[in-house]
């Protein structure tokens, strides 16, 4: 499997910039976020149309529900590799008060309440809800899409390239095997 290379600085492209390949288990990671930006996509454009549409939401509002639920099942399960393991790890030599471990945490927190917000608000069927409601609730779908948006990114080029050049070999040793 190819790394990707990366931009330090947060330069995307690598323009110019220190390429860096990343371990197995940052790759792990790093490979978690296509499938999870997929089913972001996929219910943001929903989110979208849900906030412009002009008729009744029901089916396109239930549509947007269950995107939402499946992909925070996955959201989930990637987001507590990174808290229960990789921000230790990386908290240890960084701390995690201020900078980058205290910026990811709170997006993880952010996003994961926007999403917990329309799912209880939506309800099991969305029925109980008018159009203007459910364009409302929809909202908080489109602001947790426009977070992970902006902190997969900042994981991509500038979190998991910090964490290939600082972890020791045993630390990313013990990093594979607790993500396995």
């Amino acid at each position: 499997m190819d790394q990707p290379s990366f931009g330090c600085g947060g330069m995307s492209d690598g323009a110019g910039a220190l390429e860096i390949a990343l371990c197995a288990p940052l790759q792990l990671l790093w490979n978690e976020h296509a499938p999870l930006r997929a089913m972001m996509d996929t219910f943001n454009e929903t989110a979208q149309k849900v906030m412009t549409y002009e008729g009744s939401l029901l089916a396109l509002f239930n549509l947007l529900r269950e995107q939402v639920a499946a992909f925070t099942l996955e959201l989930k399960a990637h987001a507590r590799k990174e808290d229960d393991v990789l921000f230790p790890m990386m908290a240890a030599h960084i701390g995690r008060e201020f900078g980058p471990i205290a910026v990811m945490e709170h997006e993880h927190v952010q996003a994961e309440m926007n999403l917990e917000r329309f799912l209880e608000a939506a309800g099991p069927d969305g029925t109980e809800l008018d159009d203007e409601e459910a364009k409302f609730i929809a909202g908080y779908a489109a602001f947790a899409y426009s977070i992970l948006t902006q902190h997969f990114n900042k994981e991509e080029n500038v979190l998991f390239p910090m964490a290939e050049r600082m972890l020791s070999e045993e630390e990313k040793a013990r990093l594979a095997g607790l993500l396995s």
